[in-house]
C-alpha cells in the first residue's frame, strides 16, 4: 500500500516526523514528532488523521481520529500547528460529521475558509456589552426568562423531560430572524439525528441551521471534538461574516463522559465523579467561545444541555455548567406530566441578562406573571387539599391555569414578541368572570400583532388588545338562588 499524498507532501515540506511505539485504541504512542504542540494535527502514512494529545520530552499522545487501523513502525508527520475545520457559506441547510464532509446525500460542499478548532474565546476588552433580544418563540421564555444576543444559557433536567424539544422550538424559531444556528448533535442515535432534521425541514428552519452529528457508535475521540468544531463554524460567521449565530451543544453530558473515558485510558488521575480534574476548564473554553464583539457588533449566543439525573441540579456536571453561564432554563418532570409543555420551571430557572433585552411592556408583563404564578402555587396547595378557596385565592388558582395553558406550545407552534405582549396581557388583566378561550386566541393573535402600529408616542396596542379580548371573552353565568 502507497503512502498518503497529503503525508508526502508535508514530510517533503520538512515537517517534524516520528514512529508509532505504541497503541492503546485510539491512543497512538509516538517518538519524534518534535517540535509539536497540543492539538497539532499529524498524518500518518496511510492516511489516518489524528491530533496530539499530550507532549511530553521524549514522546507523543496522539489521538487517532479514523477507524483505520494502525500498528507499531508506522510514521507520522505534522500536517499543520493547529487542528482546523473547513467553514463557509455553503454548509448552511446541510447535515456534517465532525471532519466537515456531508452526510446528508445532497452531493459536496466547497468551503469558503478554514477555522481554528480549539480558538480562544475573545478577550474582555474585545467584547460589547449585550441589550438585543433572541427571540425563542417560546412565551415562558421569552417574557419571564428571557435570552439576548451573546448570552450563554444552560438548558438542564432529566431524561425524556424535553430538552432537545425545547432547543429544537428555538431553532425553528430563528427562521423568522438574521441569526444562524449551528445545532450540534454529540454521540446520538440515528433515530434522533433523523428527528431533528425532520423537525427542522417541515417547520422551514433548515436552510438557517448547519447541523454537526457524531453517532453514539463513532470513534470517543469525534464525540470529544464534536462542540469545538460547532463553535468554530458559528465563530466564522459570528467574528468573520459579521452575523449572528446561536449555537446549541446537544448535549455535554455525553460529552463529558466521553472525555473521562479519553482521560482515563490515558492515564490521566481521576478526579470527583472520576471525572479529571480540567473538566471544569473543558466546558467553560466551549460556553466561553459566546459573546458579542466590538469590532462588527455581532454575538454568537451559546446553549449548552446537560442532563440532570432524577432532577437533581445539584449533581457535579449541572453545577458545574451552571456556574459557568448567564442562567438557567430547568424542565421539570412534574410540571411536564401535569402543567405544560415545554416543562420549563417557573420557580427554578433564571436568566442573568434577558431583562436588558426587554421594553417595558414585557418587564411589567413579567412581573405581573411572577405574580400570579407564585399566587397560583399557593391556591394550588390548598386546592390539592380539598379546602374551599377565597374569591382572590380562586381568581389567582383560575388565571395561572390559563397562563399554562397559554405558554402550551408544540414543536413548531411558536410566537412572536407581540404575539406574546397580546395573550399575556389579556389573561393577566381578565376578570374573575371572565372566560378566555385560549385556543382561539392563539389562532386569532397572529392576525392582530401584524396590524400592530408603534411608533413614537403613537400605538394602537390597547385598541387591538380590546377588540381580540371581546373576540374570544365571554362572561360566567351568575347562578340565581
Amino acid at each position: 500500500m502507497g503512502t498518503s499524498k497529503v503525508f508526502d507532501e508535508c514530510v517533503e515540506k520538512g515537517a517534524p516526523v516520528g514512529e508509532i511505539i505504541g497503541l492503546d485504541a485510539f491512543m497512538v504512542k509516538v517518538k519524534g514528532l518534535q517540535p509539536t504542540n497540543v492539538h497539532a494535527l499529524v498524518r500518518f502514512e496511510n492516511d489516518v488523521r489524528g491530533y496530539v494529545h499530550h507532549v511530553y520530552e521524549d514522546y507523543v499522545m496522539i489521538m487517532k481520529m479514523d477507524p483505520t487501523t494502525l500498528t507499531i513502525g508506522m510514521v507520522c508527520v505534522v500536517e499543520s500547528d493547529d487542528m482546523q475545520t473547513k467553514v463557509g457559506k455553503n454548509y448552511v441547510g446541510r447535515v456534517i460529521n465532525v471532519f466537515g464532509e456531508p452526510i446528508d446525500d445532497k452531493g459536496p460542499i466547497e468551503p469558503d475558509d478554514k477555522w481554528d478548532v480549539f480558538h480562544s474565546a475573545p478577550m474582555l476588552y474585545e467584547r460589547e456589552l449585550l441589550d438585543t433580544q433572541l427571540e425563542t418563540g417560546i412565551t415562558v421564555l421569552d417574557i419571564n426568562f428571557s435570552l439576548v444576543r451573546g448570552q450563554r444559557m444552560a438548558v438542564l433536567g432529566d431524561g425524556k423531560v424535553g430538552k432537545t424539544a425545547l432547543t429544537t422550538q428555538i431553532a425553528i424559531n430563528q427562521k423568522n430572524t438574521d441569526i444562524t444556528v449551528i445545532y450540534v448533535l454529540i454521540a446520538k442515535r440515528q433515530r434522533d439525528v433523523a428527528q431533528l432534521v425532520d423537525r427542522l425541514e417541515k417547520n422551514g428552519a433548515m436552510e438557517k441551521a448547519i447541523i454537526i452529528v457524531t453517532n453514539m457508535f463513532e470513534s470517543l475521540v469525534l464525540t470529544y471534538l464534536a462542540p469545538y468544531i460547532g463553535a468554530a463554524h458559528g465563530e466564522y460567521f459570528w467574528q468573520k461574516l459579521g452575523i449572528d449565530t446561536l449555537v446549541i451543544y446537544d448535549d455535554l453530558t455525553s460529552h463529558a463522559q466521553a472525555y473521562r473515558e479519553i482521560s482515563l485510558i490515558a492515564g490521566v488521575s481521576p478526579g470527583r465523579d472520576s471525572y479529571p480534574g480540567d473538566m471544569f476548564y473543558t466546558h467553560s473554553s466551549l460556553v466561553e467561545r459566546a459573546g458579542r464583539i466590538a469590532s462588527n457588533h455581532a454575538s454568537q449566543t451559546i446553549l449548552p444541555i446537560i442532563y440532570a439525573p432524577g432532577g437533581d441540579i445539584t449533581a457535579y456536571l449541572p453545577t458545574n455548567v451552571m456556574s459557568m453561564t448567564d442562567g438557567q432554563w430547568i424542565l421539570d418532570m412534574k410540571v411536564f406530566k401535569d402543567t405544560m409543555r415545554p416543562a420549563v420551571s417557573t420557580g427554578l430557572s433564571v436568566t442573568r441578562v434577558g431583562g436588558v433585552g426587554q421594553n417595558s411592556r414585557q418587564k411589567a408583563l413579567a412581573a405581573a406573571l411572577n405574580k400570579t404564578l407564585a399566587g397560583y402555587r399557593q391556591a394550588e396547595e390548598y386546592a390539592h387539599f380539598g379546602t374551599e378557596l377565597s374569591p382572590e385565592a380562586q381568581a389567582d388558582y383560575d388565571k395561572g391555569a390559563m397562563l399554562f395553558k397559554a405558554m402550551n406550545q408544540e414543536i413548531g407552534e411558536n410566537y412572536n414578541v407581540m404575539e406574546q405582549q397580546y395573550i399575556l396581557d389579556i389573561i393577566l388583566n381578565s376578570e374573575p368572570d371572565d372566560i378566555l378561550d385560549i385556543q382561539k386566541m392563539k389562532e386569532r393573535v397572529h392576525e392582530y400583532a401584524e396590524k400592530t402600529v408603534e411608533k413614537d408616542d403613537h400605538s394602537n396596542f390597547e385598541a387591538l388588545r380590546d377588540a381580540l379580548k371581546a373576540e374570544i371573552a365571554t362572561k360566567k353565568e351568575v347562578k340565581k338562588k
